[in-house]
């Protein structure tokens, strides 16, 4: 499918309703992974693979992570794909996620660019003091706590990280 209609599917409120996601959007529930089908399907059959994929994935992580299953997922993708866009190397994962729950627990501000990037539209560029500034509920500068959602979609790497971060101060 063409990148438009697969946008488009992604947000299409009867779609989300159809594959049981209670959310705005399926950004986060989109397993990223290398997917074969028979013939070149539409945006629906490719998003529909994408979140039977996730929902596989993330039910056998959290049955491999007692007490995970307890956690609210919206929660657990959002920090995923905040350590999605931050980590650089797979050892980076967990502790990563460490530290965006120990900000979230003391009140701290998460201060992430990659949030900004989000909210504008900026994938990798450098961000600006006047970013910081931006009005939005991804900015992470001037806004506590998480934001609204996941910022892209995590893999399971991400996803694991989330749910069993590393225990560190």
């Amino acid at each position: 499918p063409d990148g438009e209609a697969y946008i488009r599917a992604a947000s299409n409120p009867a779609l989300i309703s159809r594959l049981g996601i209670d959310a705005e959007s399926l950004e986060g529930f989109l397993m990223p992974d290398t997917y074969f089908f028979d013939k070149e399907p539409d945006a629906d059959a490719l998003i529909e693979r994408q979140v039977g994929h996730f929902e596989s994935v993330y039910a056998e992580l959290t049955k491999e992570l007692p007490g995970s299953e307890a956690l609210d997922r919206t929660a657990v993708l959002t920090i995923a794909s905040l350590v999605e866009e931050e980590a650089r190397v797979e050892e980076e994962r967990a502790l990563i996620a460490a530290v965006l729950y120990n900000r979230l627990k003391l009140g701290m501000p998460l201060q992430m660019d990659s949030t900004l990037q989000y909210a504008l539209g900026k994938y990798g560029q450098r961000m600006l003091n006047e970013d910081k500034e931006v009005d939005s509920p991804y900015n992470t500068y001037q806004n506590p706590g998480l934001p609204p959602g996941p910022i892209s979609s995590p893999g399971a790497a991400s996803i694991r990280a989330a749910l069993s971060p590393a225990e560190v101060d």
